[in-house]
């Protein structure tokens, strides 16, 4: 299972909107066949690994991360083929948290036959594809704020400026980040301020381009920005009736949402991403006012900070912008996950959470 796991990660950044699964079949103690699930569309782990195994598939044991599937979408039904196969067992990671699927795919191997186990390293199985479970689970996405931060605490000068915070080694590092993402979040302050492309540079993705998502309440987003010029479906979403500006921007290819009035235009606007554009994880690349408002409105699950030798001042800004926590009780926990050195700077990892999670 741990190759499964392996090779669960070679679609790391291509299988979206897809879990990453790995599967190896075993006979008589040897590897006969592996697979993994790469792009969308394309066969499915469990069937690259038959391919593999051929004819020696029959009586083996499968290990695969994740339940196979038993609908059938843009491929058949995994279990069909395990089924024909003949197989002697399948040891699955996790449950397919997925409605169409959920127990259903290993109740239909055991009708015919074939024996199922399930849960071995199934924390693993749920990381790697934390999004996707989230998903399926809650209809939002996994969301991830990556923040550039000095030693003491500040993303910017009391100006704005902030090329750059960090070194070369971990803005390439961001650039594996926003690879392994089905979106890429900022708000209308950073398009105005930066003027960022949001694109993936330096990692190939098979044609696959990561959603741009921008928060503009008011859309003043400007006809001209660079996001605009680079390949990617670019998505808006806003409060606005500039019935001018969203037709223009319609025939520039670019959706104009206004979320649901009356629910919380954040959470409206991470379900709909979930729902409609089956966004599994987004990686948030603002300033400190949409960080904090997703913060405050319960909706971030990761900080990812890089961190540099630097300090900017006391007049600095803040890494992110939060109501008044007036109590101790009401503070918000951060468990740390990860620390690794980037170059000179330093990457930290942190799961946002509360009191209870900790114990």
């Amino acid at each position: 299972m741990a190759r499964a796991m392996q090779l669960a990660r070679q679609g790391l950044y291509t299988s979206h909107p897809n879990p990453r699964v790995g599967c190896v079949l075993v006979k008589d103690n040897k590897i006969i066949g592996e697979g993994s699930h790469i792009q969308t569309g394309k066969e499915h782990a469990e069937i690259n690994a038959l391919k593999q195994a051929g004819d020696h598939a029959r009586g083996a044991t499968c290990y695969v991360t994740l339940e196979p599937c038993v609908h059938t979408g843009r491929t058949p039904p995994c279990t069909q083929d395990l089924i024909s196969a003949e197989l002697g067992q399948v040891v699955a990671s996790m449950v397919d948290p997925n409605p169409m699927v959920n127990g259903n795919g290993l109740n239909k191997l055991k009708e015919h036959g074939i024996n199922t186990s399930i849960g071995l390293l199934e924390t693993e199985a749920k990381e790697i594809n934390k999004g996707y479970v989230k998903r399926m689970c809650t209809g939002i996405p996994y969301i991830r704020c990556k923040l550039a931060i000095s030693t003491d605490g500040k993303t910017a000068l009391a100006s704005g400026e902030s090329k750059w915070i960090t070194n070369e080694q971990a803005r390439h590092d961001v650039q594996r980040l926003r690879a392994e993402s089905s979106a890429l979040l900022t708000g209308i302050g950073t398009i105005l301020s930066d003027d960022p492309r949001l694109t993936v540079r330096e990692i190939e993705l098979h044609g696959r381009t990561p959603l741009r998502v921008v928060i503009d309440r008011q859309l003043d987003i400007p006809l001209n920005a660079e996001l605009f010029n680079h390949p990617g479906k670019v998505i808006i979403f806003t409060s606005s009736d500039k019935h001018e500006k969203i037709s223009k921007l319609g025939n520039m290819d670019v959706d104009v949402l206004l979320p649901d009035k009356g629910v919380d235009f954040l959470s409206s606007s991470m379900k709909i991403l979930a729902k409609e554009y089956h966004v599994n994880d987004i990686l948030v690349e603002a300033g400190a006012t949409l960080s904090g408002a997703l913060l405050d409105n319960h909706l971030v699950d990761e900080f990812i900070l890089y961190q540099a030798p630097i300090i900017l001042g006391d007049k600095g800004r803040a890494m992110v912008n939060i109501g008044d926590i007036e109590k101790m009780n009401n503070k918000i926990i951060l468990k740390l996950n990860e620390i690794r050195n980037i170059g000179d700077d330093i990457r930290m990892t942190y799961k946002v959470c509360n009191s209870s999670q900790l114990k």
